[in-house]
């Protein structure tokens, strides 16, 4: 493997390390820069439906995986206005008619799981407390400035790719003026340990409970040891980063008898300690691509997590992007190459983006609002609300 078919990715997040694998296997040396000294949990689960779990597998991460993912029977969705379930679609059938899983994973064991791929694989190196620092064009493709401590080094390669999240320093560097955008909305997360909840609440399905205002979302985590819990909740604290301290009176003040049947407030009163991250987005249409840089996942269409596809859109990204990267040898054709992947993945992810917001403003109605919802969720029925989804789930690279 020679230096000029080399790709350096910043950022050893989900869509980082997927990308690092998908490129690997089209032959190229892979250089993972990572800040961090070493990789730790940030947030807590991540839900994986087909379109992304066949990636998965095809990369080699079923057996490991297997054992720590959680399959779930179904999607129910709960109404705080009825007190209860008002349909539960079945996740099976997605599944089979998708040809893959549906997971549930704690995001730390994908994270370790993928981790473990990367280490296993001579063509690509993670080089943790190394940061991204610069990039510059030269006639044999890049040279990207990287940090470690003090000391700077220099990589060249054919391309860069900036899969480093919602405040991206790849796209802070080639788009400054891209600014993540604050959505009024503050996600709260905390596990409980499965023997914590009675069985009927502890059992292999996603809840989704919509209220006014407000919705939560619970699903079995860590081989169904914990469940992921996950509130959200308008506000204005604003603060970057994934794991800011919450007070539990004050999520325990939102979730009020008046409003939540017994059944959701047990769930948020057995969450001992909370985390808390305000809820940023990418605006859409902002650039993706310039030249032999690219960005992938949050980095360049962070989006609300209504939809569940947060992970699944960065692992697709890294799917289609290794695919136009594929058979390339020289630094001629990459620019062309990286236009191509972000002409391919942008009509997708923008409806994927749109179908996020809508969900949320559906979960959060009140009033006559709200019982014309749940009615046409019940008329419906919960096959036919699952094949709504088929657009996501059935999709491939």
């Amino acid at each position: 493997m020679t230096a000029s078919r080399t790709v350096v990715v910043a950022g050893a997040g989900i869509g980082g390390l997927t990308a690092a694998l998908a490129l690997a296997a089209k032959g190229f040396r892979v250089v993972i820069l990572e800040k961090a000294e070493r990789l730790e949990e940030a947030g807590a689960g991540l839900q994986l439906s087909p379109n992304a779990s066949h990636i998965l597998i095809e990369l080699g991460l079923q057996d490991r995986l297997g054992s720590r993912a959680v399959t779930p029977e179904a999607i129910g969705i709960m109404s705080a206005r009825s007190g209860g379930e008002i349909a539960r679609l079945p996740l099976g059938d997605a599944a089979c008619r998708a040809g893959a899983p549906y997971w549930v994973v704690h995001r730390a064991d994908l994270q370790s799981a993928l981790q473990a791929r990367v280490n296993d694989n001579p063509d690509i190196e993670l080089r943790l407390g190394c940061q991204f620092e610069d990039v510059a064009t030269d006639a044999d493709g890049l040279t990207v400035v990287q940090r470690s401590g003090m000391t700077r080094q220099q990589e060249q390669a054919l391309a860069l790719i900036g899969a480093d999240g919602v405040w991206s320093a790849v796209r802070h560097r080639m788009f400054p003026r891209t600014q993540p955008q604050f959505s009024g909305l503050i996600a709260w997360r905390g596990t409980v340990e499965a023997t914590q909840l009675p069985r009927e609440y502890a059992s292999k399905r996603v809840q989704l409970w919509m209220g006014s205002n407000a919705h939560l979302v619970a699903y079995p985590i860590s081989s169904g040891r914990q469940i992921n819990v996950v509130a959200i909740l308008p506000g204005r604290w604003s603060r970057p980063g994934w794991s800011a301290c919450g007070e539990t009176m004050e999520i325990k003040s939102q979730f009020t008898p008046q409003q939540w049947p017994a059944p959701a407030r047990m769930t948020i009163g057995a969450v001992d300690g909370w985390r808390k991250w305000a809820l940023f987005t990418v605006p859409a249409g902002s650039a993706w691509s310039s030249g032999a840089v690219t960005l992938l996942g949050d980095a360049a269409h962070a989006m609300l997590p209504f939809a569940a596809q947060g992970a699944g859109m960065a692992i697709e990204d890294a799917a289609v992007l290794a695919k136009c990267l594929e058979g390339i040898e020289n630094a001629a054709a990459i620019a062309s190459a990286l236009q191509r992947y972000a002409g391919l993945r942008r009509a997708r992810v923008a409806r994927v983006a749109r179908a996020a917001r809508q969900n949320g403003k559906i979960y959060h109605l009140s009033g006559a609002a709200a019982l014309a919802r749940d009615l046409f969720i019940q008329t419906i029925g919960a096959r036919r609300m699952l094949a709504r989804q088929d657009w996501i789930y059935n999709w491939r690279a």
